[in-house]
């Protein structure tokens, strides 16, 4: 968990990553790196509120 604030809070300079690639194949993971982690956090927060819409919907009402 620590890590993963760690890695987060970090600067990454993505344009001096990519002039200094030494092909295309580099880059296209350099992109890849840096956007996947945002879309599994979209993912998963999209999860957790259509789980607790549904759970919400099926509760009986007293």
């Amino acid at each position: 968990m620590i890590s993963t604030i760690i890695s987060l809070t970090q600067k990454v300079n993505i344009e001096e990553k990519m002039k200094n690639a030494p092909d295309k194949g580099y880059e296209i993971g350099v992109v890849i790196g840096t956007y996947l982690p945002f879309i599994v956090l979209i993912i998963i927060a999209y999860g957790t509120f259509y789980y607790f819409k549904k759970k919400e919907k099926n509760k009986p009402e007293n």
